[in-house]
């Protein structure tokens, strides 16, 4: 792990191996710790960097609102201070997909392939715990830092219970009480979203781009996903029809974690075409 001055935010991150550069993106109250089992599997072939995101894990917070079109800045930042001059190839999960969607976006000439794993921007489904948070008032409950409350969210990421750690639990909780996470996931969660699910406005612009720009692009899914349905990726197979689609069977939110070596090498044989 390491720390980077990212225009007066401090900012933690992990960088592996060598070659072409790779960018890993975490979703909502996730840190960069998601993707430890990508970079073992991937930094014997490539540069493998993953980042907290402005306001979550050990990073600092963005000083105004927090958007999308904030956070894709907050990365296209990152990626000039620490020397990210190639294209990327872009994997995002949840958040992190429609965050690399936006960065694709405003500019291509970063981004050499998109992988999106279970990815927001597919559809208004999602949690009811992250519509609730878009309702005033309720954020404040919702959010309270808790050892149960950390571990109902490890719960839900997972089908096999056994990634569900004390040490994962312990960590979750840790990274939840951190003063200015409240405003981040409130902030976020009313830009992106209302008591009804994932706005829509958002959503067609970013993905009419994303078609138009017709970037190589990589969509995969957790079939028993709790948190952003699997629906989506049929969505995604319409709203993309440039894009390769995998499913993965008995899976939850996080397939970069229950599978690690198998969206590894779907990665691997995908950038190599």
């Amino acid at each position: 792990m390491t720390e980077v001055n990212v225009d007066g935010l401090r900012v933690r991150y992990r960088v592996d191996g060598t070659g072409d550069p790779v960018v890993l993106l975490h979703g909502i109250a996730r840190t960069h710790a998601d993707w430890a089992a990508q970079h073992d599997l991937l930094s014997d072939r490539f540069q493998v960097y993953s980042v907290d995101l402005a306001g979550f894990g050990g990073s600092d917070p963005l000083p105004g609102r927090y958007t999308l079109q904030a956070l894709a800045d907050f990365v296209e930042r990152f990626l000039d201070v620490v020397g990210v001059t190639r294209p990327a190839h872009l994997v995002g999960n949840s958040l992190g997909g429609a965050i690399a969607m936006r960065v694709s976006v405003r500019s291509p000439g970063r981004v050499r392939t998109l992988a999106l794993v279970n990815s927001a921007g597919f559809g208004k489904e999602v949690t009811v715990a992250l519509r609730l948070l878009a309702v005033r008032g309720l954020a404040a409950l919702l959010l309270r830092p808790s050892r149960a409350g950390a571990r109902q969210m490890e719960r839900s990421l997972y089908v096999d219970q056994t990634y569900v750690t004390d040490e994962r639990v312990e960590y979750g909780y840790r990274i939840a009480t951190r003063p200015h996470g409240m405003r981040v996931m409130t902030d976020l969660a009313r830009s992106l979203g209302t008591l009804r699910g994932v706005r829509q406005a958002w959503r067609d612009e970013l993905l009419t781009g994303v078609a138009a720009a017709e970037v190589p692009t990589l969509v995969v899914w957790g079939d028993r996903d709790l948190i952003l349905p699997a629906a989506h990726l049929e969505a995604a197979r319409t709203l993309l029809p440039h894009a390769r689609i995998h499913l993965f069977r008995n899976t939850g939110h996080m397939p970069q974690v229950e599978r690690a070596e198998e969206l590894s090498e779907l990665l691997v044989d995908f950038w190599r075409e």
